[in-house]
């Protein structure tokens, strides 16, 4: 080893170096834990802290340091190896938790009871712009992966070009609890909406229809009986059912559908404020707002850290008009002679199989309702039957299914299950890593007890 390079590696092992790495991994490390805990997010703080440049040259400063000090005491010894098992099992930890960020996956997934899912949904996001030419056929024109978090737009608008414009996001808030707003639009394209009313002496239902585009047919069940906004079928379901048709700028036609087969259907015209019976269980019904072109909007509020009603929301500019749209949402924007859909959203990755939900249990705290366990029974695409619960994960094909979370309906009944889907491809990496290490450290307490043993005086001598 020439001088020059015995300096150079002398000044990268130094224990000046070392306390330097040390305080600037306590610091960041630190600096973590704040932002986490001030923005209530984990995420924020993998992306603005965890996940930066700084972090990756703190880690790389570590890994130089620990090569260093090793060709530093070249020729190593056989009194060396505890100390070389130490320092190589933190480079191998490095090496697996790089390899997983790189590879590895995590994210969720969501089925409703008796539905089959492929996809699961990550923290990353992408925005899509989809457009239609005939009201019926969408064809995606672009995609893009966008963090927001890190690259605010406020800095530097991100923009995509269309062939009617372009698209410029000009705003970005990590933290927003949305109001869903149904408003008068002037598009030519766009569906009609209605708010109603259907009372009687026990319940009270205050509701929107709004359709997703011209004549398209929107449908709900409330209670008793099916409501549903379009064109009125040309035969009558025999059931409770209720059918509104758009007629013009001020009026709603309506067929009243009934169970019993003896009733006949009741058919008239409806226009704001007005009312009529409906024959169920004395149920009547107001139509309280009636646009004949509608548009689903939202107004949002701005919060400095999470919660569970928060979601971060995108402002766009498109042909000199703003939009806000949320995560995971859809924003329908019409000109002249398309329509785009504005897509911002958790990236979606195909497993290449479906997982189908075949029962959800959930056992309660006795007296409450809280959930004290949850259970899945999926199905495989090889039809095994694999009950998921919160201590005994599914495995299969290299992925992890951990029983996560689920979710209720309005009565508190489950209506859904949520897995946590993992892959982590240097996960053995990482446990070679601790083998290693501790290793080093059986061999360096051994070590040291028969040092220890060799310099003791005798024992038994006259």
């Amino acid at each position: 080893m020439n001088t020059s390079f015995r300096k150079i590696v002398r000044a990268l092992a130094s224990m000046k170096l070392a306390v330097v790495v040390l305080l600037s991994i306590a610091a960041i490390t630190a600096a973590g834990t704040i932002v986490e805990a001030h923005f209530n997010d984990a995420q924020a703080a993998s992306a603005l802290v965890y996940r930066t440049p700084m972090m990756f040259l703190i880690m790389g400063l570590l890994s130089v340091n620990l090569i260093a000090v090793m060709i530093d005491r070249l020729p190593w010894k056989k009194k060396h190896l505890p100390f070389l098992f130490a320092h190589v099992g933190i480079l191998v930890l490095l090496i697996g938790s790089l390899v997983t960020m790189k590879y590895g996956l995590d994210g969720s997934m969501r089925f409703g009871i008796g539905e089959s899912n492929r996809f699961v949904v990550v923290p990353s996001a992408d925005l899509q712009v989809w457009a239609s030419y005939d009201g019926d056929r969408y064809t995606k024109l672009a995609e893009q992966a966008v963090d927001f978090l890190k690259n605010s737009p406020k800095e530097k608008p991100f923009k995509m070009s269309l062939d009617q414009g372009e698209l410029e996001v000009l705003d970005f808030e990590p933290y927003m609890i949305p109001n869903r707003q149904i408003v008068a639009s002037s598009a030519p394209k766009s569906g009609s909406a209605i708010r109603f009313q259907l009372q009687n002496g026990k319940a009270n239902i205050n509701e929107w229809l709004l359709q997703t585009k011209q004549n398209a047919t929107v449908e709900n069940t409330f209670g008793l009986a099916h409501i549903s906004l379009g064109p009125i079928p040309a035969i009558l379901p025999q059931e409770n059912a209720l059918f509104l048709n758009p007629i013009d700028e001020t009026r709603i036609q309506y067929v009243l559908a009934y169970k019993d087969p003896k009733r006949k259907a009741l058919r008239g015209v409806v226009q704001e404020n007005q009312f009529f019976q409906t024959g169920w269980m004395g149920l009547e019904f107001k139509l309280l707002r009636y646009f004949p072109k509608a548009q689903e909007s939202y107004e949002f509020k701005k919060l400095e850290a999470s919660t569970p009603l928060t979601t971060s929301a995108i402002q766009i500019s498109f042909k000199n008009q703003k939009h806000w749209v949320q995560l995971n949402d859809v924003l329908k924007i019409f000109t002249d002679s398309a329509a785009y859909l504005v897509s911002f959203g958790n990236r979606r990755i195909d497993l290449g199989f479906d997982l189908h939900l075949k029962k959800f249990e959930v056992g309660r705290y006795q007296g409450t309702a809280r959930a004290a366990s949850y259970q899945s029974l999926v199905t495989t695409p090889d039809n095994q039957e694999t009950l998921i619960s919160m201590n005994e994960p599914l495995k299969y094909q290299g992925l992890t299914f951990y029983q996560a979370s689920f979710q209720e309906g309005p009565n508190q009944e489950a209506i859904a299950s949520i897995l946590s889907v993992n892959y982590d491809p240097g996960r053995w990496i990482k446990y070679l890593g601790c083998l290693i290490i501790v290793s080093g450290i059986m061999l360096l307490f051994y070590n040291r007890r028969k040092s220890s043993r060799a310099q003791a005086p005798g024992q038994g001598q006259i």
